[in-house]
């Protein structure tokens, strides 16, 4: 059985120095009140110690914790990986902590785990989705502190957002599509997110303007190559007139691609196929995945930025971000 060990205190630090824990204690809080030679004295033996700050007492008695909460839908979606490292560039330079939670797209899981990160006394919190519960809004608003959605830049917000277009950025990519002259595209969507149906109704009106007709396949599976490959075979199945894919997000669209390639079926000489995001493999799959590309990381530093603004008083002038999109044609169309 594994013996949990007493951890060290300020106090045994203290004593092994010489010194008062007020100034281990300041050391920890504001190393440039200490003089560097002490400094580093203090670091050695805090490193011998393997000393583990305990930072409750202070996050559930101060005004302040410098911690911030972000709740993501998906730990494993690229898209989330980027943004995060954006939040957490920003973050760590402020010297504010980053406390992630995953809730996997569902609402109840989000209000969860917001009550959980709010028990911690975050000073602000990152959110991804625009659909909560009434508890989930209830508690943010009891909380009173600063709130930045993202990923999104047109659907109504609680306090800030940063984010981009998602219906006008698959209006356009499809658009693109029938500028190639594609009359037959099928748009493809997993997970049946806000944002997924967002694009698909981008989808849906590019196509009405053009007069032609949508044809969707959907999926509530979680998108993956796989989850492409399979859509691709049931779009096959219901549309044989279909000449071009407009997908939700770069997995599906190269799980699509591999599924021609299994099959036989060239591209784009045979059917066209879009993405969306830009994520890396765009670039070596062959032909190079023509695809919408969005600001992920760039989301993460300006929501931050916005909420650490907020934090220090400052007026904001925008509180909703358009950071916008590109589309790269690469080689599928």
């Amino acid at each position: 059985m594994t013996i949990k060990k007493k951890r060290p205190v300020l106090q045994d630090v203290a004593d092994k120095l010489g010194v008062t824990k007020m100034t281990v204690s300041r050391y920890l809080r504001h190393p440039e009140q200490v003089s560097s030679a002490l400094g580093e004295r203090i670091a050695v033996v805090l490193d011998e110690l393997g000393y583990i700050p305990n930072r409750v007492p202070d996050m559930l008695s101060n005004s302040t914790s410098r911690a911030i909460g972000v709740l993501l839908p998906s730990l494993t979606n690229h898209v989330f990986a980027d943004v995060l490292q954006g939040i957490e560039s920003v973050a760590d330079a402020a010297g504010y902590q980053t406390l992630v939670a995953h809730f996997g797209y569902q609402p109840e899981k989000e209000e969860r785990q917001l009550r959980s990160l709010l028990g911690w006394n975050v000073d602000g919190v990152i959110l991804t989705e625009r659909t909560h519960t009434t508890a989930t809004l209830r508690m943010l608003e009891t909380a009173g502190i600063p709130v930045v959605e993202i990923m999104d830049a047109v659907s109504p917000c609680l306090d800030m957002a940063v984010g981009f277009d998602n219906l006008e950025a698959t209006r356009q990519m499809t658009q693109r599509l029938l500028s190639r002259g594609y009359r037959a595209p099928v748009y493809l969507g997993a997970r049946l997110d806000e944002r997924t149906l967002l694009k698909e109704q981008g989808y849906r009106r590019a196509m009405e303007e053009a007069g032609l007709m949508p044809c969707s396949v959907m999926s509530e599976m979680a998108s993956s190559f796989t989850t492409g490959a399979l859509l691709f075979c049931e779009a096959q199945q219901r549309f044989p007139q279909m000449d071009s894919l407009c997908c939700t997000n770069d997995d599906l669209a190269v799980g699509a691609m591999f599924e021609c390639q299994r099959q036989g079926i060239e591209v784009p000489q045979q059917i066209a196929i879009s993405g969306f995001h830009g994520h890396d493999i765009t670039r070596v799959v062959t032909p190079a995945l023509a695809t919408v590309v969005t600001p992920r990381k760039r989301i993460g530093e300006v929501a931050t930025s916005l909420l650490l603004q907020r934090l220090r008083g400052e007026p904001i002038a925008e509180p909703v971000r358009d950071l916008g999109f590109t589309i790269e044609n690469g080689g599928s169309l």
